[in-house]
C-alpha cells in the first residue's frame, strides 16, 4: 500500500474510534472525529474539504464538549436539584474523567447526591437527583452522537461533492 492509502487507513481508524468514543468516556470521541477529518482532508491537500467545512466541524466538535460537561448538570436541575447538588455534579463529572468509565459514570451521581444532601439532608431526594444526572448524561450520550454522525455526514458530503 502506497504512504497516501496509509494515511486514509489512519484517518478512518480515528473516525470509527471517535464515533465508539462518543459512548465511551475514556476516549475523546468527537476530538478523534475530528482529528481522522482533518487527516483526511489534508490528504486530499484541502481540495474537497476546504477550511468552511473544517470550521463547521470544529465548532461541531465543540458543542460536543459543551454538551459532555453540561448534560448531566441540566438532569439534576430540571428536577429542582440545589445549588450544591448542581456543583457537586459539575466536580463529579471533572473528577470523574479521571477514573476512567466507572469514574465517569459513578462520580456525577456521588457529586450530585453528596451536594443534595449537604443542602437539604434528606437521602431519598438527593437519590432522585443522582438518577435524574444519570439520565441527562444518558440523553448528552445521545446528543453527542446525533452530532458526531453529523459530522461525518458533512464530511462526506464536502468530500464526494466537488
Amino acid at each position: 500500500m502506497d504512504p497516501i492509502g496509509w494515511w486514509w487507513v489512519l484517518a478512518v481508524v480515528l473516525i470509527v474510534v471517535g464515533v465508539a468514543g462518543t459512548f465511551l468516556p475514556v476516549l475523546p470521541g468527537a476530538a478523534l472525529v475530528f482529528g481522522g477529518m482533518l487527516l483526511g482532508a489534508w490528504i486530499d491537500g484541502f481540495q474537497r474539504v476546504g477550511w468552511v467545512t473544517l470550521v463547521i466541524l470544529g465548532v461541531l466538535t465543540l458543542l460536543v464538549f459543551v454538551i459532555d460537561i453540561v448534560s448531566g448538570l441540566l438532569g439534576a436541575k430540571r428536577v429542582g436539584a440545589s445549588k450544591l447538588a448542581i456543583a457537586g455534579a459539575a466536580i463529579g463529572t471533572v473528577v470523574g474523567m479521571f477514573f476512567g468509565l466507572v469514574g465517569v459514570l459513578v462520580a456525577p451521581f456521588i457529586g450530585a447526591v453528596v451536594g443534595e444532601v449537604i443542602a437539604r439532608g434528606q437521602l431519598a431526594p438527593a437519590a432522585r437527583v443522582g438518577v435524574a444526572t444519570w439520565i441527562g448524561m444518558i440523553a448528552g450520550a445521545l446528543a453527542k452522537f446525533a452530532i458526531v454522525l453529523a459530522m461525518v455526514g458533512v464530511f462526506v458530503a464536502s468530500y464526494l461533492i466537488d
